[in-house]
């Protein structure tokens, strides 16, 4: 019997923390009850690659993040970091720097697309390109993951990525 009391104890207990985190939870949750998870990790968001308009000595591609119904907005700033590219699979071995203005801070979410440019110096003999990877950063520092964006582009020596803007 004795065994049977101190089960009893012990899931009692158990219970009472399970409700008490119930609590702690519900209250830190919005008034829906349901804290939605951020458009910014890079499972929450689609990326796609597609070639912009080209400029006088440069070739431009438009990489374009949306997210679905159901995430929650976030905010992000700067261009993307630790960018990286491949072709079928094979890394191209590029480094890219940035351009443009760094400080300026966007809100991505669902309806709320936002794009960044990879600008490509046109000098007739880029590397092919299918496939590009990179951090996306917020006021306070770099969202954790690798964002990963597919498309058919070209990059080379010299490649720069530009902020993240509002708009498709």
């Amino acid at each position: 019997m004795h065994t049977s009391r101190r089960s009893a104890t012990l899931i009692a207990g158990a219970l009472a923390a399970v409700a008490g985190v119930g609590t702690v939870i519900a209250q830190a949750a919005p008034a829906s009850g349901v804290s939605a998870p951020s458009a910014c990790r890079p499972a929450n968001h689609l990326a796609k690659i597609a070639p912009d308009r080209a400029e006088s000595g440069h070739l431009h591609f438009r990489v374009t993040l949306t997210a679905p119904q159901g995430y929650a907005e976030c905010r992000l700033v700067g261009s993307p970091t630790d960018v990286a590219f491949a072709h079928h699979g094979t890394p191209l071995g590029i480094t890219t720097g940035r351009y443009g203005d760094q400080n300026t801070i966007v809100t991505f979410g669902p309806g709320r697309p936002v794009h960044f440019d990879i600008r490509v110096p046109h000098q007739g003999h880029g590397a092919p390109a299918d496939e590009a990877s990179f951090t996306l950063g917020a006021p306070r520092g770099a969202i954790p993951g690798t964002s990963v964006a597919e498309g058919r582009f070209e990059v080379t020596a010299g490649t720069v990525i530009g902020p993240v803007r509002p708009g498709a």
